[in-house]
């Protein structure tokens, strides 16, 4: 059974040279401290990429040049259940910067098995593969 309401999530998967971008979410939003796949929530009207083209470049200040869906799930926290939308970006525009005060980091997957991730983000870390139009 889910909790709380339904909030449809675009995560975007960075690559760059084998690497995956990750954002450590900044002090005053909620569930600081851990980290994340950029990304956000779905605006009434938007389609799942269009959120994340908005949220990319809100948030890093880079723009996607080519993307390709690849999985979702839901996961239920107390207050929301999230539906999460994650898209391998295999090409952007711009060089990621943190306009939120977030932490970032570029991972090879095993690395990030080292860092406290979303518990959602944690679960598809271990079955994560870099795209061949990403290296």
């Amino acid at each position: 059974m889910t909790q709380g309401h339904l909030v449809h999530v675009a995560a975007g998967i960075i690559w760059r040279q084998g690497r995956f971008l990750a954002a450590q979410r900044p002090e005053g939003k909620s569930r600081a401290g851990f980290w994340e796949f950029p990304g956000g929530k779905q605006e009434a009207g938007e389609t799942l990429e269009q959120t994340l083209l908005r949220e990319l470049d809100e948030e890093l200040g880079i723009r996607c040049t080519a993307m390709q869906p690849w999985l979702k799930l839901e996961h239920s926290y107390p207050e929301l259940t999230v539906s999460l939308h994650f898209i391998h970006v295999t090409a952007f525009e711009g060089e990621p910067e943190p306009r939120d005060g977030q932490a970032l980091a570029w991972l090879r997957p095993r690395e990030a098995l080292r860092l406290n991730f979303l518990p959602a983000d944690r679960a598809i870390i271990k079955d994560l593969r870099c795209p061949d139009s990403a290296l």
